[in-house]
C-alpha cells in the first residue's frame, strides 16, 4: 500500500509541533499542584425541545456541545472538528469546500451527494434548510457560537419535513464590559485562518461581532478554497417584559472542486484528482447574506409570545466537469449552474403555563412558514474548444418552494416523577416551477405539486431517582423529495415527477440518562435504543440525456444503539466517549426505471457505517495548561446501493496541547495540534452512487496546525 509522506522540507512543522507537545506536558507536570477543583456539574437547559427543560429531564436524545469546546485547539471552520464524537451523527469532512460536509443522523441524509438533506439545520432559530429538505452548514460561525445542540429520534419530527435529526446552533450573547479577541492559525497544505471578534454591552445593547477568513491550498490538486465569514448578534430589552434579538450573517466562498476518484485511483495515490475536474476547472462561487429578528414578550406570569422573522439572498455559480458529449442531448441542463435565490419566513409561537388535574402543564402552539424563490439557469461549460467557461443557455426556470406548518406541543408532569410530552405538526410543502427554456426536443417542464402529512410525537418520562431518568418516545416523520429530485420525469416526459412521493417513517426510542457527582468521579452518561421503519424510500431511477430521475423504493429500517459519557476523573482528567451501532438496511429490493440493475433486499443503505466510536481524553495539570488525545473509529461505509464498493473503515488519532495565560486585561493563548498522528491512509467521505464510479474523497495524511489567540478586556 502506497502512503504519501511529507517531504524532508515539510517535516519541520511536524517536529516542531511534536516538540511543543512534549515541552508543554513536561512544563505542566511541574505545576500539578496548581490545578483548581473542577466546578460542580452545570445545570444545562435544552432549547431544541420547544418546551424547554433541564438536560436531565429532556425526553429525547440530545447532545450539547458548548462554544469553548468547539473552539479549543481547533480550526473553527468545520462542524466535523468537534461534533464527530456525537453519538448517532456521522459527520465526514470532504476536504472539498465547493461541497458541504457529508452529514447524516442515524442513517437519515446518508444518500446526499452534496449539501445536507434529511436533517434540519437551524442557526439562531433561522432555518438553514429549505422547505424541500436541502440544507447547508457553511454559514455557521464557530468563532461566535455559544452552543450547538444535536437532537435525535422521534422528537425531531416536530421540526417538520426532513427531520431525521436536528442541529441547532446558537450565537453567543454579548454581556459585560467590552472585549476584543483575535486569533491566527496555520497548518498543513497552506491552511491559514485569521479571526477577530468584539463583544460586550453598552447603553443597554449587547453585541457580538465576528469576522474570519480561511484559506487553504487543499490536500489534493484542484481543492484550494477561500472562505470569508461575518456574523453579528445584537440584544436589547425594549421593556422589562420583552427582549429583542437581531442577527446578521454573511458568507463568501470561492472554492475549487476536485470531485471524487475511483477506488483504484485512490489506492494508487490518495492525492489523486481525476482529469475532468482539472480540464473543466471545476469550481464553485457562493455568496449569502441574511438577517433575522426575534422578539420575545412576556404577557403575564402564564403567557409568552415569540416572533421570529428572517430574509436572505443566496447566489451560486458552479462549474461541473460534465463532458461536452454528455451535454449534446436537448434535455441536458449543461455543465454550469447559475442560481439566484431569495428566501424568508417566520415562526410565531405562543407559550402558556397552567395546571391540569392539579399538575403543571406547559403548552406551546405556533406557525412556521418559509418561502424560497429561485431563478435557476444552466449553461454549457465550454465555448468551442475552450473548457471551463460559461457557454450556451441550456436551462432557465423560476421555482418556488414553500411550507406553512402549524404545530403544538404539551408537557404535563401528571404525577410525581412522571412527565408526558406530546406534539403534533401539520406539514405542508409546495413546489411550483415555471420553465422558460422550451426548444425542440425539450418540452415545457412547468408544473406544481404539494405534499401534506400529520406528524405526531409522544414521549413518556420517569424519574427513577434524582440523578436517573428513563424515557420512551414514538413519532411519525416525512421526507419529501428535494426540488432537484422532483424536477424531471423518467422517460423524458415533460413536467415535474408527480409520481415521486415523500418517504414516510415511524420511529421509536428508549433512553436512559444518569448524572453522578462524587468526589473522585463526576459526570453523566446516556444510552438509547432506536428503531425507524420507512416506506417509499427515495432512490435513483435513471440518468439519461443529462437528466437524473428518482423513484420510490420499498421499505427500509434503521435501528441501533447509542452510548455517550462525559466524566471528570479526579481533578485533572476529563473523558468524553461515544459509541454508535447502526443497522440500516433495505427491507425490500428495487430496480431502476428500466427494470434492470436490481438491488436485493438486505443490502445496507448506502452512505451508512455499522459502527463508529470516539474517545477524547483531556489532561489539565494546571489551570493554564491542557493536553489532549482524541481517537475516532468509523467502520466501512457502503458507497453504492448494491454494496459492491465499500470505503474501508479506519481509526485515527490526534494529539493537541494548549496554554492560556492572563496578564491583567490581556489574555494570551497558544496551541498546537497533530491530526492523523499515525499518517493513516483512509477515505474521508464517499460520494454516494457517483455515476462514474468516483466514490472516494481522500482524507489527508498526518496534519499539523499551530495557533495563537490574544484578547483584551476593556
Amino acid at each position: 500500500m502506497h502512503v504519501v509522506r511529507p517531504s524532508r522540507h515539510a517535516q519541520w512543522p511536524l517536529r516542531l509541533t511534536a516538540a511543543s507537545l512534549m515541552a508543554l506536558s513536561q512544563a505542566a507536570g511541574a505545576q500539578t499542584g496548581a490545578t483548581a477543583e473542577p466546578a460542580a456539574l452545570p445545570d444545562v437547559t435544552v432549547r431544541s425541545t420547544l418546551v424547554q427543560s433541564p438536560l436531565d429531564y429532556a425526553p429525547a436524545s440530545v447532545t450539547i456541545v458548548d462554544g469553548e469546546r468547539l473552539r479549543d485547539r481547533q480550526w473553527q471552520v468545520n462542524l466535523s472538528e468537534s461534533l464527530s464524537g456525537t453519538p448517532g451523527l456521522l459527520l465526514q469532512n470532504r476536504q472539498n469546500y465547493a461541497q458541504d460536509l457529508q452529514l447524516s443522523i442515524r442513517g437519515h441524509g446518508a444518500r446526499s451527494t452534496f449539501g445536507v438533506r434529511g436533517v434540519q439545520i437551524l442557526v439562531d432559530g433561522i432555518p438553514a434548510t429549505m422547505p424541500d429538505g436541502q440544507g447547508q452548514t457553511n454559514n455557521i460561525d464557530l468563532q461566535s457560537v455559544e452552543r450547538i445542540e444535536v437532537l435525535r429520534g422521534p422528537y425531531s419530527t416536530l421540526y417538520g419535513n426532513a427531520s431525521g435529526g436536528v442541529i441547532n446552533a446558537y450565537t453567543e450573547r454579548g454581556e459585560g464590559s467590552p472585549r476584543l479577541d483575535s486569533s491566527f492559525a496555520m497548518g498543513s497544505n497552506g491552511q491559514k485562518r485569521l479571526g477577530l471578534k468584539a463583544q460586550g454591552e453598552r447603553l443597554g445593547v449587547g453585541y457580538v461581532v465576528s469576522a474570519s477568513r480561511f484559506l487553504t491550498d487543499g490536500y489534493r490538486p484542484q481543492s484550494a478554497a477561500d472562505k470569508n465569514l461575518f456574523n453579528a448578534r445584537l440584544d436589547t430589552k425594549p421593556s422589562d417584559s420583552s427582549h429583542l434579538m437581531l442577527v446578521a450573517n454573511y458568507v463568501n466562498v470561492d472554492a475549487l472542486d476536485p470531485g471524487g476518484v475511483t477506488p483504484a485511483e485512490w489506492q494508487a495515490n490518495p492525492r489523486a484528482t481525476a482529469q475532468g475536474p482539472i480540464d473543466y476547472n471545476m469550481r464553485k462561487s457562493m455568496r449569502q447574506t441574511q438577517v433575522g429578528l426575534t422578539y420575545d414578550h412576556r404577557v403575564d406570569g402564564s403567557n409568552a409570545l415569540r416572533l421570529m422573522v428572517y430574509a436572505g439572498q443566496r447566489h451560486i455559480t458552479q462549474y461541473q466537469s460534465t463532458p461536452k458529449t454528455a451535454q449534446t442531448p436537448p434535455t441536458s441542463a449543461g455543465g454550469v449552474i447559475d442560481l439566484g435565490r431569495g428566501y424568508g419566513g417566520l415562526d410565531l409561537r405562543w407559550a402558556h403555563d397552567t395546571q391540569l388535574a392539579g399538575s403543571p402543564l406547559s403548552l406551546v402552539a405556533g406557525l412556521a412558514a418559509n418561502m424560497v424563490e429561485e431563478d435557476r439557469q444552466g449553461y454549457n461549460n465550454f465555448l468551442g474548444n475552450q473548457l471551463g467557461v460559461m457557454g450556451l443557455l441550456r436551462r432557465n426556470e423560476r421555482n418556488t418552494l414553500s411550507n406553512a406548518d402549524p404545530y403544538a406541543q404539551a408537557s404535563w408532569a401528571f404525577a410525581p416523577r412522571w412527565k408526558l410530552d406530546a406534539g403534533l405538526r401539520w406539514s405542508n410543502v409546495k413546489f411550483i416551477s415555471r420553465d422558460h427554456y422550451i426548444v425542440t426536443g425539450n418540452r415545457d417542464d412547468s408544473g406544481s405539486t404539494s405534499f401534506k402529512r400529520l406528524l405526531p410525537m409522544l414521549s413518556l418520562q420517569h424519574e427513577l431517582n434524582a440523578a436517573t431518568h428513563v424515557y420512551a418516545s414514538v413519532g411519525g416523520g416525512m421526507e419529501t423529495p428535494t426540488f432537484n429530485e422532483i424536477s424531471y420525469r423518467p422517460g423524458g416526459l415533460p413536467g415535474l415527477n408527480f409520481g415521486l412521493q415523500p418517504a414516510t417513517s415511524r420511529s421509536a426510542e428508549l433512553g436512559l440518562r444518569q448524572r453522578f457527582d462524587g468526589a473522585l468521579l463526576r459526570g453523566q452518561w446516556s444510552a438509547a435504543l432506536f428503531h425507524t421503519s420507512t416506506k417509499n424510500e427515495i432512490v435513483a431511477a435513471d440518468n439519461t440525456g443529462g437528466r437524473a430521475t428518482y423513484r420510490n423504493a420499498g421499505r427500509t429500517k434503521r435501528q441501533g444503539a447509542e452510548l455517550a459519557t462525559s466524566l471528570w476523573l479526579g481533578r485533572q482528567w476529563q473523558l468524553n466517549a461515544a459509541l454508535t451501532v447502526l443497522d440500516a438496511k433495505l427491507r425490500d429490493g428495487f430496480c431502476n426505471a428500466a427494470g434492470a440493475n436490481c438491488v436485493p433486499a438486505g443490502k445496507r443503505i448506502a452512505g451508512t457505517a455499522r459502527t463508529q466510536a470516539a474517545l477524547g481524553l483531556d489532561w489539565r495539570p494546571h489551570n493554564d495548561w491542557r493536553v489532549g488525545a482524541e481517537w475516532r473509529h468509523v467502520s466501512a461505509i457502503a458507497a453504492n446501493d448494491s454494496n459492491s464498493v465499500e470505503a474501508p473503515g479506519y481509526d485515527v488519532l490526534a494529539l493537541s496541547a494548549g496554554y492560556t495565560r492572563q496578564w491583567g486585561p490581556w489574555k494570551l493563548g497558544a496551541f498546537a495540534r497533530i491530526d492523523n498522528l499515525a499518517d493513516k491512509k483512509y477515505v474521508g467521505s464517499v460520494i454516494v452512487n457517483e455515476g462514474n464510479g468516483r466514490y472516494y474523497e481522500a482524507a489527508p495524511g498526518r496534519q499539523w496546525m499551530v495557533g495563537v489567540n490574544l484578547g483584551y478586556q476593556f
